[in-house]
């Protein structure tokens, strides 16, 4: 009779599975072999069928599963030398690294010229209204830039105005005008000198609204900003040479010194024999010298000490603001935000705008400044013909109708100021 369970014989407990001996004794003990579990399902109405131990194993279980008992290995093949089979760490995506590290960047660069442009726009004085001058010329190729120094000592303590050599005269009026033109042809930078003689034409008071028709009167230029501001100034220089003036810029001393400071001084070359005035503080030996704030007001501002006066003045101030353009507009000065903010904020703190003026047409003026000194313009004076009967400087009627239809034109000048 058979004890066990249905399903429980001698056929299906496995090989040699609780199976004692034919002799007396019991058997010897033997070494247990590694157990495979397999997959196969139990009988049906049956007990699962319990694992075999044998050589058997060894044959049937090879790839299939290792403990790693018998290498010392626990878990899995890797992992060697005490890692516990946890495998290498692998190694680190370098382009996965580079691809973030340069979306970072430029995100930050991309703001900060942001923030900057706003920054920058924000402290733009838009001051003049040029829809106030009536009676304008037709539009010409190329973009016309009425670029004015003023004595205006705003912002000048009375220590300030005593250094340099400003004097304490109330109101402002212009020490230099120049005519910048920007175009295919290149940069053309033209003085105007301050002792021109010119017509005051019929024009709208910029704060008054009253229109005051012109008589023809003839007055040195720098009377029409005296008169009434900039917007006569434009006025005038319009109604005389017949050129239409896109952008006013305009800056004090205080800026001017400000400026040349924060960028370092500017190198000017003294022509020889030097150059002195009492009346503008200058004193400078010749040769190359890098001027300061301070000094390059004087030098701009002299005309006494010079043999033409004014005419040779506008040539100095061609000479430095061109210089000054060059040294601004620099690597070592833009990328280097210790400088470049300074800078700005000097430059832009004291500039008086056009109500249109924008940073792109204040970055246009200042490449084409740099482009006049780098021989890619020219800069002269407005052509004489010698003097009006009021004592003035008269323009050559002939070579100003020459130079205005070429600038117009967007083409090359070819008039000479001599």
């Amino acid at each position: 009779m058979n004890d066990w369970p249905e399903g429980w014989s001698d056929s299906n407990r496995g090989g040699g599975y609780g199976q004692g001996s034919a002799g007396a004794h019991p058997d010897g003990a033997r070494v247990m072999r590694q157990v495979r579990r397999g997959p196969s399902a139990p009988p049906q109405g049956g007990v699962p069928q319990q694992p075999a131990y044998g050589d058997v194993y060894d044959n049937q279980g090879a790839g299939q599963y290792d403990s790693g008992y018998n290498t010392g290995q626990v878990y899995g093949g890797g992992g060697a030398g005490g890692h516990g089979g946890r495998g290498e760490r692998p190694a680190p995506d370098w382009r996965r690294r580079i691809k973030w590290t340069a979306i970072t960047v430029t995100v930050v660069l991309l703001g900060t010229t942001i923030g900057t442009y706003f920054w920058a726009d924000s402290k733009l004085n838009r001051e003049v209204d040029l829809s106030k001058v009536i009676e304008r010329p037709e539009e010409g190729e190329g973009t016309n830039y009425l670029i004015v120094g003023s004595d205006s000592r705003e912002g000048l303590s009375d220590a300030q105005k005593k250094e340099l050599h400003t004097g304490s005269a109330d109101g402002k009026r212009t020490d230099s005008m120049m005519i910048l033109h920007t175009g295919s042809a290149g940069p053309t930078l033209i003085s105007l000198p301050r002792d021109s003689n010119v017509e005051i034409p019929s024009f709208v008071g910029s704060e008054s609204g009253k229109t005051y028709k012109g008589t023809g009167r003839q007055v040195k230029l720098n009377a029409a900003y005296a008169e009434d501001g900039p917007e006569l100034l434009v006025r005038t220089v319009e109604a005389n040479t017949g050129l239409r003036i896109d952008h006013y810029v305009e800056i004090g001393f205080a800026g001017f010194a400000n400026i040349v400071d924060a960028v370092g001084g500017v190198e000017i070359d003294i022509p020889k024999g030097g150059l002195k005035d009492t009346k503008s503080g200058a004193n400078f030996e010749a040769g190359k010298q890098t001027l300061n704030g301070e000094q390059s007001l004087a030098f701009v501002r002299t005309r006494y000490a010079l043999a033409r006066s004014d005419l040779d003045r506008t040539k100095n101030q061609q000479k430095f603001l061109a210089a000054l353009a060059n040294q601004t507009a620099t690597p070592s000065t833009v990328l280097n935000p210790f400088k470049l903010y300074p800078t700005m904020s000097a430059g832009l703190d004291t500039l008086i705008v056009d109500k249109d003026m924008g940073l792109f047409d204040l970055a246009d003026m200042f490449w084409a400044m740099k482009g006049v000194t780098g021989g890619d313009g020219r800069s002269m004076n407005m052509p004489i013909s010698g003097n009006a009967a009021n004592g003035n400087l008269q323009w050559d009627t002939a070579k100003v109708k020459k130079l205005v239809e070429e600038l117009k034109n967007d083409e090359t000048v070819t008039v000479s100021d001599n």
